[in-house]
């Protein structure tokens, strides 16, 4: 077999992969930000690009090594490897064919179930059933169900505590000086936390345990002492007003965080989903410079890069389109909402990346924008679009599985 010819096919596919990922999935990082008017669509595609990079670039490892090895058992394809190569091009052609597709059509699909699904149906047409690592199946969906439900719970109380706090408070300046602040240094708390302790040594960076907390530590501080300056300063010159002008002052500053949350999980979101692009790639590339499969191996830097340029292309050509279901079709949001909504799905990301877990960033979101909406009422929710949003999540893995199964069996025959 011509492995040459076989990875091209996969670098190929794979960077049209990561184009879809960044065309359908990556918007949903933006799409808070960009529905409650924060940024433009242009300035939220900048963003996103920057920190997405950043994050696939930086701390993208764990999650990756689960797409290459945590679905099928790679042992079954120790004297088949041609099997092993010609089923991850399947099942990127599998994702990306549905990606563009749901793209095309403005539905916020998970690119998360796509490739798992599409891995799957690979290997059971390639290998069977028994060769299938159910249980490591099982966990992954568990947080398929979980992360929608948590991130429901975390945003609705967010929300509900930044309305009380300050939204609902007779003075709400006085106290935004200080909470303001404090959402910012949780912020650089989770940025420079996934930056620090996972993401150096990607670019052979080694820092001891306490050179990490000290420069984390460092970070949060100089974040609060400059966000609590600079809040302070505009809302003082605001205490003299209405209410309602002070509630418009307080909205802005939420704003500010409401772009940070949205890069947070720009960052959060390359780690965790440009894996399922360059996961298949990294599998093939093993096989074609090591003449083996074997857990662990490092993954090669032309291939995060291969898949953080995709990515980052894919947003800038296509990514409106689904920013503004997500952003403006679910419910109507405001620089607060936002801000709660994107700091939950940050949050939760960060950790499965993490844990090595491939969660779906778009059921998060879509999930954290539930809550904020639920926290307002079933009357501020778009029932409408939910459903199509939910139906689209149903069918996604299935027909992964089925349009890998098909592709397996035609390429097969075409390059064997």
């Amino acid at each position: 077999m011509h492995l040459t010819i076989e990875l091209f096919l996969v670098i190929i596919v794979g960077f049209v992969m990561a184009w879809a990922v960044g065309a359908n999935d990556v918007a949903n990082a933006m799409a808070g930000t960009v529905g409650s008017k924060t940024l433009t669509v242009r300035d939220a595609v900048i963003v996103a690009a920057l920190f997405e990079a950043m994050g696939a670039m930086l701390a993208s490892g764990q999650v990756t090594n689960m797409i290459r090895y945590g679905i099928i058992d790679i042992q079954v394809f120790t004297d088949q490897l041609s099997v092993f190569v010609i089923g991850m091009l399947s099942a990127l052609m599998s994702a990306a064919t549905w990606l563009l597709i749901a793209t095309y059509n403005g539905w916020p699909v998970s690119t998360t179930h796509s490739i798992i699904g599409a891995v799957l149906g690979f290997g059971l047409v390639g290998v069977g059933y028994q060769h299938i690592l159910w249980g490591s199946l099982l966990n992954i969906a568990m947080s398929w169900v979980l992360t929608p439900i948590v991130a429901i719970m975390l945003a609705y109380n967010i929300f509900t505590m930044v309305s009380y706090i300050i939204l609902a408070s007779n003075n709400p300046l006085s106290r935004a000086e200080w909470l303001i602040p404090v959402c910012m240094a949780l912020l650089v708390l989770i940025f420079s936390g996934v930056t620090i302790f996972q993401g150096l040594t990607t670019i052979g960076v080694q820092l001891g345990p306490g050179q990490q907390y000290s420069v984390v530590a460092v970070a949060v501080i100089l974040t609060f002492m400059i966000g609590r300056r600079c809040v302070c300063k505009d809302l003082k010159k605001a205490k003299s007003s209405s209410q309602e002008e002070q509630l418009q002052v307080v909205e802005a500053k939420f704003g500010i965080l409401s772009v940070m949350t949205a890069a947070s999980m720009a960052y959060a979101h390359g780690s965790n989903d440009v894996a399922n692009a360059i996961g298949p790639v990294a599998a093939v590339a093993q096989v074609v410079y090591e003449g083996a499969l074997s857990q662990g191996a490092t993954i090669p830097a032309w291939v995060i890069g291969l898949g953080a340029s995709g990515i980052v292309l894919g947003l800038v050509m296509y990514g409106y389109k689904i920013m503004q279901t997500v952003g403006t079709g679910i419910t109507q949001l405001t620089p607060s909402r936002g801000f709660c909504a994107q700091f939950s799905t940050s949050v939760i990301i960060v950790v499965a990346s993490g844990l090595g877990y491939p969660v779906s960033t778009t059921q998060t979101m879509v999930g954290a924008i539930l809550g904020v909406g639920l926290a307002r009422g079933m009357a501020a929710l778009n029932m409408k679009v939910i459903k199509n949003i939910f139906v689209s999540w149903v069918i996604t893995l299935p027909i992964g599985a089925i349009f890998s199964g098909i592709y397996f069996l035609l390429l097969w025959n075409i390059l064997t």
